[in-house]
């Protein structure tokens, strides 16, 4: 898998990132492996990193954060989120960062 899929329907976009928390500014740096490397600037700390992530990638998709999930990884650095009906392509969103 590369670091995101769509399902056949394209409702359903599948997410494989590395998560660095306490960062100075929550960003895409790039790849990092298989995974898309993305800053974030809350501290691991109940939550809050995974909320900042998701509220991160629901304003990039442009879709509401309940429907941004962490599917595995909820206390890894190595995460899977799932992003239901994204309004923006990953390609527009995303840009020079490919498969």
């Amino acid at each position: 898998m590369s670091w995101y899929r769509y399902d056949a329907s394209r409702t359903r976009l599948t997410l494989r990132l590395h998560i660095q928390p306490g960062a100075k500014k929550t960003q895409i740096v790039g790849l990092h492996g298989d995974a898309l490397k993305i800053k974030v600037a809350a501290a691991p700390v109940e939550g809050a990193a995974n909320e900042a992530l998701r509220r991160f990638l629901a304003a990039l998709f442009g879709v509401p954060s309940r429907q941004v999930s962490i599917t595995s990884g909820e206390t890894s650095r190595s995460k899977i989120l799932e992003v239901l009906n994204p309004v923006r392509p990953v390609d527009s969103v995303l840009g020079s960062i490919s498969k």
